[in-house]
């Protein structure tokens, strides 16, 4: 497979029933390159590609099996790149690598459908194994994040569970499409959650976007995560209340 050479450094190895396959995106030069030798040397491990941008990783996607995107939580749109390759057929697992953490974008990546988020400061060697975790069907999270987690959401709703949010002043299509988005879906399956067509979804997140006042989905999810969207369970009491 070719690609750009000023875009992608591909890493041709003799590949098996147990190789993983990897795809880099990181939008650091540096560091990107440094781990990519790491990895591409690594036994086991076909480093696929390359990339600068979560753009030319769905590029990528579009034409290479790939078990495990390593991907630059810190970068622009790096969140918004799970559901899009989602959406573009990818079912492998992704393992976020960044040098600090938030809980809410840590919460937000794993309610995406991240196996894990690696923290740039661990060994090379922890690395590879949280690599290898991520590809067979493991997950990672580093003791420091999940005691972050746990202190930004101590309460027992939290970023994971299934309880249904609220947008005020939104049609029920609207409402069902934000919980899908919420969910971790991509528009296709959301499309096939509610009977309608992709296209239908498109749309309607646009609407969304404009409603709620967010410009990603992403950004739709962190509203949710920052309370900016109220759960169905409150809502529907006040409602009762009003009218009892």
């Amino acid at each position: 497979m070719n690609y750009h050479p000023h875009t992608h450094e591909i890493h041709n190895h003799e590949t098996g029933p147990a190789v993983i396959r990897l795809l880099l995106v990181h939008q650091r030069a540096l560091f990107r390159e440094t781990l990519g030798r790491l990895l591409g040397a690594e036994p086991g491990f076909n480093l696929i590609a390359e990339c600068a941008s979560p753009l030319e990783g769905l590029d990528v996607l579009k034409g290479a099996t790939v078990d495990v995107v390593l991907l630059d939580l810190g970068g622009q749109g790096a969140v918004d790149f799970i559901p899009a390759a989602h959406d573009a057929g990818y079912e492998g697992k992704f393992l976020m690598v960044t040098p600090s953490v938030d809980a809410a974008s840590s919460a937000l990546a794993l309610k995406l459908g991240a196996s894990g988020i690696f923290l740039e400061s661990n060994s090379s060697n922890r690395l590879l194994h949280a690599v290898r975790l991520v590809a067979s069907g493991e997950a990672w999270l580093d003791h420091s994040l999940i005691q972050l987690l746990a202190d930004a959401y101590p309460r027992a709703s939290t970023p994971f569970d299934d309880s249904r949010v609220r947008i005020s002043g939104l049609t029920s299509r609207q409402q069902t499409v934000v919980q899908g988005v919420v969910d971790g879906l991509s528009n296709r399956k959301i499309a096939d959650r509610l009977g309608i067509s992709e296209g239908t979804v498109k749309s309607t997140l646009q609407q969304l976007f404009a409603k709620v006042g967010v410009r990603t989905r992403s950004q739709l999810v962190r509203a949710a995560l920052e309370g900016a969207l109220v759960h169905t369970a409150g809502a529907t009491s006040h409602e009762h209340a009003q009218k009892a």
